[in-house]
């Protein structure tokens, strides 16, 4: 029997949780397999603009995380029409948009998406920045994303300060309590509080423009049986060169296929009391 495979066993049986080093696999685990999807509808940022026939900054990224943990595999696409199919997502265990844009996707494969994939335990979606961009006024997307771009009052050069609501989910552990950050910030309509668990916030009370409503950086959710999780940082090359980022990335894809757990019960409660603080700190 493998040695990693009898320790799990030896853990087990004396109720403990086996922790693997970094960019390990248990011998019962098969890699995941990323689609990463980079096409751009509308506005496309500089991290995912492809030059010299080279990929993305953002696809570069995703592809050594991939090579150096050994944990997944990622395909990277600018070409839905032909790698959103219903045949092809089949391969899949994350589905993962950087995306604007009303995508050139058939409707009988969005479709799937929604009612087959992402009915699916350990499948789900990965949203990064502007795939709250995407679909913004297609019901089942924003339902499914929990929330659509409506402005970014913090521009691409803004420095801001981000307050960690949920310090136990995977994706949230690389940040602390608080940390500062340059990016793009979005704000977002169709946001719905009663069915998200925020995990980060901006701290009104530590940026300029100050808004007088909750600025959502980080959530998680539920939907039907499969996860989905957003960040909207992420408009910036040197986020994505960040290590915390890429660790913030890997902790939300090993939630989503269940190899660490989360909890993603909505957390409405708390929206509404970031909010309050956040009308108080722009002076209403």
């Amino acid at each position: 029997m493998h040695r990693r495979v009898m320790l799990a066993a030896l853990a087990a049986v004396m109720g403990l949780t086996l922790t693997l080093p970094p960019g390990t696999q248990a011998a019962d685990q098969k890699k995941f397999r990323v689609l990463f999807v980079t096409q751009s509808a509308g506005f496309r940022h500089g991290s995912v603009t492809r030059k010299d026939g080279q990929l993305a900054v953002a696809e570069q990224v995703m592809t050594k995380m991939g090579q150096d943990t050994g944990l997944f595999d990622v395909d990277c696409t600018q070409d839905v029409a032909k790698d959103f199919t219903k045949e092809n997502l089949q391969k899949y265990d994350i589905v993962m948009f950087y995306t604007t844009g009303n995508l050139p996707i058939a409707k009988d494969d969005l479709d799937y998406f929604f009612k087959e994939f992402m009915n699916t335990p350990n499948k789900g979606f990965l949203g990064t920045h502007s795939a709250a961009d995407t679909f913004k006024d297609y019901q089942p997307y924003w339902d499914m994303i929990g929330g659509t771009f409506n402005g970014h009052p913090w521009g691409s050069g803004s420095t801001v300060t981000v307050t960690v609501q949920d310090k136990s989910h995977p994706a949230m552990k690389p940040w602390g309590d608080e940390f500062t950050i340059q990016d793009e910030i979005y704000q977002f309509k169709n946001w719905q509080p009663e069915k998200v668990h925020v995990l980060a916030s901006l701290n009104m009370a530590k940026v300029n423009p100050k808004k007088p409503y909750l600025v959502p950086i980080a959530w998680c959710k539920e939907y039907q049986k499969s996860k989905v999780f957003h960040m909207s940082m992420g408009h910036r090359e040197d986020m994505w060169t960040n290590p915390k980022y890429q660790e913030s990335l890997m902790g939300a894809m090993k939630w989503i296929v269940g190899w660490e757990s989360a909890d993603a019960t909505p957390n409405p409660e708390l929206s509404a009391k970031l909010d309050a603080q956040a009308k108080k700190d722009a002076g209403q």
